[in-house]
């Protein structure tokens, strides 16, 4: 009966033992339906794939990735990556359909399999840009697993992304520009809303300064994007608002002239602290550099010091020439 339909085209072979019962191109489900039912029992839609399915991505990974429980062993499925996990049914997510991995151990398994911390970042911050998870899911799905790259990572990962780093960009500048370097802590992802009622959020708002930090990512800028972005310049300006605005050039390869940079519009703007440098070449150093005078020693001491002569510190009796 099957050999019939197929060699009659009204079913099509998949893969074997899997047909579609319709002739035509396949769509997307019945693609994923047909790597689970090929993968055999406790199958599930993980990886970039499980990624597609919650959202997390918005095009379909060219290579579809199913994990399949830990003691199973299976021979190969075309067009797609075989993964074996012991925590396979654990992940599963109930009642979604065709079968895939929780939101959260979706991302965890993305963790795992990137290649650069950066790619571990992106997958963090997406998941909570999106609103697909929180900061106790995150968590409870890590301490389920013995085994975790990057885990100390991802923890201050979480934190970061929990308190309104939604890319990797924002997570670099807050580490390696604002933290690294002592400045002050601004309030992220502020709504505001601009002319005409259109509303949108500033990445960094500085509201004691009324400095204003956007963060471009991206590496291309399209001439739409770089007119929304001076709609946005001119609101803030309107508001009193100086904005600053940096791409990863800035952050990821020049964070301490970023940091430098922001510093001295910051104190023009009332700021009365000084950053502080992140490393010995780093040019905070010479920028700002420390009173001689913080260090305990008065305009005085230096000059007979230099000088040469005998001096006389705090609470040294006078010293008597021969």
């Amino acid at each position: 009966m099957i050999k019939f339909r197929v060699r009659s085209g009204r079913w099509q072979q998949i893969h074997p033992g899997v047909y579609a019962t319709f002739s035509g191109a396949l769509g997307r489900g019945p693609q994923l339906w047909a790597v689970v039912l090929s993968a055999g029992p406790g199958a599930v839609l993980s990886h970039e794939t499980a990624a597609e399915l919650h959202q997390l991505i918005d095009r379909p990974a060219d290579t579809i990735h199913v994990t399949v429980p830990g003691q199973r062993h299976i021979a190969s499925v075309s067009g797609a990556v075989i993964h074996r996990s012991a925590r396979a049914l654990e992940a599963v997510q109930g009642h979604a359909y065709p079968p895939r991995t929780k939101i959260e151990e979706t991302v965890l398994d993305l963790t795992q399999t990137a290649k650069t911390f950066d790619d571990v970042c992106g997958w963090v911050t997406r998941a909570f840009a999106r609103e697909r998870t929180d900061e106790t899911r995150l968590r409870e799905a890590m301490s389920a697993r013995k085994k975790l790259r990057w885990r100390a990572d991802l923890h201050e990962l979480i934190v970061a992304a929990d308190g309104g780093d939604h890319s990797v960009l924002e997570f670099r500048y807050h580490r390696d520009v604002e933290r690294a370097h002592g400045l002050p802590e601004p309030d992220r992802q502020v709504p505001f809303t601009g002319p005409g009622g259109r509303r949108g959020r500033r990445d960094r708002v500085y509201g004691d300064y009324d400095v204003v930090v956007e963060l471009d990512g991206r590496l291309a800028h399209p001439v739409e994007n770089q007119w929304r972005d001076k709609t946005r310049d001119n609101a803030a300006a309107v508001d009193g608002q100086q904005t600053l605005r940096y791409g990863w050039a800035h952050v990821k390869w020049e964070a301490c002239a970023t940091a430098v940079g922001l510093a001295k519009v910051l104190r023009r703007h009332g700021w009365d602290g000084r950053p502080r440098a992140c490393s010995p070449s780093c040019p905070v150093r010479q920028e700002f550099p420390v009173e001689v005078e913080s260090q305990g020693l008065s305009t005085e001491r230096r000059t007979a010091d230099a000088a040469g002569r005998p001096t006389r510190g705090p609470g040294r009796a006078p010293r008597l020439e021969p």
